[in-house]
């Protein structure tokens, strides 16, 4: 299939969404999440024929899963980025040069950004409502187990956008093959952006073999260390937060620290796991605490390939540590430098974690589960940059815009 037409569509559409003002797009965005509402039957049963052809023990099944509840959340996020102020047009710089030149820098649209991801329908709806509310044309790449998910929502998508006399091809859906990521991923002149959302297989093929320019999302590999001065109460809460508020998410837990004057407390700060049925993968001294006091069939000892692990499912390891430092070292050379966290009452090891420690998140006394566009007050995101070149941690709006400079004069020459 020849998508070349598809990318000069959307690249053409992309020009055009400028014209229109922020209040009628962010009507589009209104009338979409009525037609969620209004059509939760049919995105539901579509939904159901990707989830038939899924194993219910995959870790993607959660994230594929769409429910009443979670379609009403879709709605309601719709309706919060269409409330939120739009940053095209914002002045950055404004100053007059030495020569009288008015310099001036405003935000603008990218353009056309590519969005590759895979068993999770809902980022067919926060990547367009995004991408609409800031004047970019967005072209969606999912993967095949979302296939009727992502179909359906397209659906509704380009009724919104007719409904309002938009192009549709401001927003669209390719064939979820990998004939259709390659030529996404060469589309130069077409597309000027490419965002990947998925594991680390998928982000490290698109770095790898990109033309367009990439914003680097990276796969969740999360630690939290639990300090010699750690407080036991609200360290229970949050290492059991972390882990399995929703365990097939990027920001969920995967390794716990501890420091070893703690270890007798490791039971305690474990409970609420064994509750939850997750299994722990510890090292000898963690195992050793444990035993006898956390469920034996949910015990096992580490590899030391489990450090490097997103486990994605209701499984974590434990390593004992003999200080920050060694947390701080641990955390270095697992880590994904994605979300990272601290449970301790001293300030000073507080400080050094925080100054110390390379990840786009970085937490005191919460769990990662808080890395979220929406918890940070960004609507929905359109995906969490792990990379340190452009936007870094969760990306809203404002991150999916570039700047332009625009200068005025009066017949000044440049000598």
């Amino acid at each position: 299939m020849d998508l070349l037409p598809i990318f000069r569509a959307a690249k053409a559409a992309s020009r055009t969404l400028i014209d229109y003002t922020d209040p009628e797009r962010s009507a589009v965005l209104l009338t979409l999440a009525d037609l969620v509402e209004r059509r939760t039957p049919e995105l539901l049963e579509a939904n159901a024929a990707d989830l038939a052809l899924m194993d219910p023990d995959n870790p993607l099944y959660d994230r594929l899963q769409l429910t009443a509840r979670r379609l009403a959340d879709i709605a309601a996020d719709l309706r919060h980025v269409a409330s939120l102020p739009c940053p095209v047009g914002e002045e950055v710089e404004h100053r007059t040069l030495p020569n009288g030149i008015d310099l001036r820098r405003i935000r603008v649209p990218f353009g056309v950004i590519g969005v590759i991801y895979e068993a999770r329908p809902n980022v067919t709806f926060d990547v367009f409502s995004l991408c609409l509310k800031s004047g970019n044309a967005c072209i969606l790449k999912g993967g095949h187990d979302a296939e009727h998910s992502n179909r359906a929502a397209i659906t509704l998508i380009h009724r919104a956008l007719a409904q309002h006399g938009i192009d549709t091809a401001s927003a669209t859906l390719l064939p979820s093959t990998h004939e259709a990521t390659g030529a996404l991923l060469e589309a130069v002149g077409y597309v000027d952006l490419c965002i990947p959302r998925g594991g680390r297989r998928l982000i490290d093929f698109v770095r790898q073999n990109a033309r367009i320019p990439v914003i680097e999302t990276g796969a969740g590999v999360v630690s939290c260390y639990f300090d010699a001065d750690g407080d036991l109460t609200i360290g229970r809460g949050i290492v059991a937060n972390a882990k399995t508020r929703r365990v097939s998410v990027c920001n969920a837990l995967d390794t716990l620290l501890i420091h070893r004057r703690r270890l007798a407390d490791l039971p305690a700060l474990c409970e609420p796991l064994a509750a939850k049925g997750v299994e722990i993968h510890a090292d000898a001294a963690a195992l050793e605490a444990l035993r006898g006091r956390y469920p034996d069939s949910l015990l096992t000892e580490a590899t030391e390939e489990d450090w490097d692990r997103e486990w994605m499912s209701l499984s974590m390891g434990i390593r004992t540590v003999a200080s920050v430092d060694q947390a701080i070292d641990h955390i270095a050379r697992h880590g994904s430098g994605h979300s990272e966290s601290i449970i301790t009452e001293s300030e000073t090891t507080a400080d050094t974690f925080r100054l110390r420690v390379d990840a786009s998140c970085v937490y005191v006394n919460l769990p990662t589960s808080f890395t979220d566009g929406g918890q940070f007050g960004l609507g929905a995101e359109i995906g969490i940059s792990t990379q340190k070149l452009g936007p870094r941690g969760p990306m809203g709006l404002r991150e999916i815009t570039t700047t332009r400079y625009l200068l005025t004069g009066h017949g000044q020459l440049r000598p």
